[in-house]
């Protein structure tokens, strides 16, 4: 997965919309703490929404 935290967002919106229906699935299947991609993401203003199953 990308460092950079606006690759990382493109990287995981891409994933979720194309492969995964919640985060929960992309974290198991991708080996990565759902916690600690949520707080990265959240360093740029950006939080999951579950209903539209991306970061927004």
């Amino acid at each position: 997965m990308p460092k950079d935290p606006i690759m990382l967002l493109s990287y995981v919106n891409t994933q979720l919309r194309d492969h995964y229906s919640s985060l929960d699935d992309l974290c198991a299947s991708e080996g990565v703490d759902r916690a600690e991609l949520e707080e990265k993401l959240s360093q740029v203003d950006y939080r999951y929404d579950a209903k539209k199953n991306r970061f927004v």
